[in-house]
C-alpha cells in the first residue's frame, strides 16, 4: 500500500491537498472520504479506515475541504455548498487522472455533503454514511449559542472541537437551504449507514431519518461503543472491513455488468482476438469466441490497474502455452510430474549482455523463464522437458520474424 500526495483545484482555482491510498495489489475500484466538521483528511477514522479499505484493494482519496488542514482558501468564506463543490472537484481529479470514483464514504457532515454530492455524480454507485446527520443544517446545533450574535453582526468566533472557527451569516443561511431530506429520498444508489447509539454529537435517531428516507437497497451497521470521532482504531478497522465487504456486494456485480455496456454484442469466430475501450483511460475489454478479458496499466502508469498489462498478457501467453506443452509431453511419456510452475519476466538488456544475440543493436527484448517441476524425475528427464518447453509454439512464434499487418476499418 502507498500514500500518494495530490493537489487539486477548488472551483476558485485554490488548491485543495489529498492523499490518495493506492492499494498494493490491483484496484477494483476508487472512492472519495469526506472528513467530518473542522476535521481534516488526517483524523483517525480518515486515516485509519481509508488505509484499511486500501489493504482490500479500494483505492481511497481522502483530502482537505477548502480552508482546513493543508487546503488553501479561507474556512469562514466556506460553506456546505462549497464542501458539495470541493468533492465534485475531488470526483473530476480522479477521473481525469486515475479512474472516476465508484464510492463515497463521508463521517459526520461529511457523510451529509456525500448524500447531497452523490446525485451529481454519475459514476459512483454507492454511498456509505458513518455517524452522519440526515440534513446539513443539523450543524447549527453545534454553535446554537452564537446564532444570534451571527445573525446580528453577520460573524462570530465560536469554539468547535477545542479550536476557535469564524462563523458568518452566510454558512448559516446556506445550511437552511439543505434541511430536506428530498435528496435522500431520490438517491437511487446503494446505501450503508454506520451509526453507533452512544454518539454523543450526532444522535442516533439522525440515523434512523437517514435509512427511513432512503429506498433499497440500504443497510444499517450499529457500531456499538464507538464514539462518534471513532477515536478508538479498532472501530474505524471494523468500519473498513464490513464497508468493503458490503462494497463488494454491489460495486463487483456492477462494475461488471458496465464492461461492454455502451458497445454492442459481437460475434467472434474462432481464432479472432478484438480489443475494445472500456474508458478513455487505459481499461480494456479483450473478447474471443468463448471468452471476456480486463487489460489495463497500473495507477503508476496512469491506468486503473483492473487487469493485467499488455506485457503480463504476453508472458501469460508464452507461460500457459509453456506449461501446456509440458503436460503434454509429461504424460504422453508417462513422466511422474505431480505439477509445473513457470515463472515469466520480461525486460531490455543490453546487446552485448545478450550472448544468444546475432544483431547487435543497443538494446534487446529478453524474457526469463524459470520452470519448477515437482516430482519423481531423473536428471536426464529434466533435461528434456527444458528442452521440450523451448517447442511450445508460442516460443516459436516469438522467436520467429514476425510481420504485423495493419489494416483499417469502419
Amino acid at each position: 500500500m502507498a500514500s500518494k500526495k495530490t493537489v487539486f483545484q477548488n472551483k476558485n482555482g485554490e488548491s485543495l491537498s489529498g492523499l490518495l491510498e493506492i492499494p498494493d495489489a490491483q484496484t477494483k475500484y476508487y472512492a472519495i472520504f469526506a472528513h467530518c466538521f473542522t476535521c481534516s483528511k488526517d483524523s483517525r477514522a480518515a486515516s485509519y479506515i481509508a488505509r484499511a479499505l486500501a489493504k482490500q484493494g479500494i483505492a481511497v482519496l481522502r483530502f482537505d475541504f477548502t480552508g482546513l488542514g493543508s487546503s488553501a482558501g479561507e474556512f469562514s468564506n466556506t460553506n456546505f455548498s462549497s464542501n458539495i463543490q470541493d468533492l465534485t472537484a475531488a470526483a473530476d481529479f480522479l477521473e481525469k487522472n486515475y479512474l472516476a470514483p465508484s464510492l463515497l464514504i463521508g463521517h459526520s457532515l461529511g457523510g451529509a455533503a456525500v448524500l447531497a454530492a452523490a446525485q451529481q455524480l454519475q459514476s459512483v454507485k454507492a454511498v456509505v454514511v458513518i455517524a452522519a446527520p440526515a440534513t446539513a443544517a443539523h450543524v447549527k446545533g453545534l454553535f446554537v449559542d452564537a446564532q444570534q450574535e451571527i445573525l446580528k453582526n453577520d460573524t462570530a468566533r465560536v469554539q468547535l472541537g477545542g479550536r476557535d472557527f469564524t462563523i458568518k451569516k452566510q454558512f448559516v443561511e446556506d445550511l437552511e437551504n439543505y434541511n430536506s431530506l428530498e435528496h435522500i429520498q431520490q438517491l437511487n444508489k446503494a446505501l450503508l449507514i454506520f451509526h453507533s447509539p452512544l454518539d454523543q454529537v450526532v444522535s442516533i435517531d439522525e440515523a434512523a431519518r437517514i435509512y427511513g428516507a432512503a429506498k433499497h437497497p440500504k443497510s444499517f451497521i450499529s457500531l456499538g461503543r464507538a464514539d462518534h470521532l471513532l477515536s478508538r482504531s479498532g472501530d474505524a478497522q471494523y468500519v473498513a472491513t464490513v464497508l468493503s465487504a458490503w462494497a463488494s456486494l454491489y460495486l463487483d456485480e456492477l462494475d461488471s455488468q458496465d464492461v461492454g455496456s455502451e458497445t454492442p454484442e459481437i460475434t467472434i469466430k474462432e481464432g479472432v482476438v478484438v480489443v475494445r475501450e472500456c474508458d478513455k483511460k487505459f481499461t480494456r475489454e479483450i473478447i474471443t469466441a468463448s471468452h471476456h478479458l480486463i487489460s489495463d496499466e497500473p495507477v503508476r502508469m496512469g491506468g486503473a490497474d483492473k487487469g493485467a498489462n499488455p506485457y503480463e498478457l504476453l508472458l501469460a501467453a508464452l507461460g500457459s502455452c509453456t506449461s501446456m506443452t509440458l503436460r503434454m509431453y509429461a504424460n504422453h511419456k508417462k513422466i511422474d510430474v505431480e505439477s509445473i510452475e513457470v515463472e515469466l519476466q520480461h525486460s531490455r538488456v543490453h546487446a552485448n549482455d545478450c550472448a544468444a544475440c546475432e544483431k547487435q543493436e543497443a538494446q534487446v527484448d529478453k524474457i526469463t523463464r524459470t520452470i519448477k517441476l515437482t516430482g519423481e524425475l531423473d536428471d536426464q528427464q529434466r533435461k528434456r522437458m527444458l528442452e521440450i518447453a523451448s517447442r511450445c509454439p508460442v516460443h516459436k512464434t516469438l522467436e520467429n520474424q514476425i510481420l504485423i499487418e495493419t489494416r483499417q476499418t469502419d
